[in-house]
């Protein structure tokens, strides 16, 4: 089992449940009150202040809460729209998708498959020049970057 980091950086104890077993205080111990609301709650980060949404720093894109690698940058593209875009996952095994009729809409949440942590949704069809022609829109408090120099 891979070791999981929690929000300040340190080693998560051994002792820790596998992240399928963990309960929600378990997860507010590990996660900060923003990445709790957001990874666990399905919230959302205000558009254009994460730490991700307009970064070009190649490597790969993390799952926060269990470290399951969900994108990788060659798939990151600029939508404009002020949080992480990307037009594909890492493989679609990585993530599962739920139907979101919450806000008086439908719109497709992406959840990891991993430990079933809220990223963000997919939209497809906006005509964004992409081989997918969908937009994964992710909140950067879910997802952690490797740079591909480490």
């Amino acid at each position: 089992m891979s070791e999981t980091t929690r929000h300040d950086d340190r080693p998560e104890p051994a002792d820790r449940p596998a992240t399928a077993d963990r309960t929600e205080q378990d997860w507010r111990s590990i996660l900060s009150p923003e990445e709790y609301h957001v990874l666990r709650e399905a919230g959302t980060e205000r558009p254009f202040t994460g730490e991700y949404w307009n970064t070009e720093t190649e490597g790969v894109y993390t799952c926060r809460a269990c470290g399951a690698e969900l994108f990788r940058s060659e798939t990151k593209f600029d939508a404009h729209c002020g949080w992480p875009s990307f037009y594909a996952p890492l493989a679609e095994d990585r993530v599962r998708y739920i139907k979101d009729t919450t806000l008086g809409m439908e719109r497709v949440e992406v959840r990891c498959a991993a430990c079933d942590s809220h990223m963000g949704h997919v939209f497809g069809g906006e005509g964004f020049p992409t081989p997918t022609d969908l937009r994964y829109c992710i909140n950067s408090v879910s997802v952690r970057l490797v740079p591909a120099s480490s």
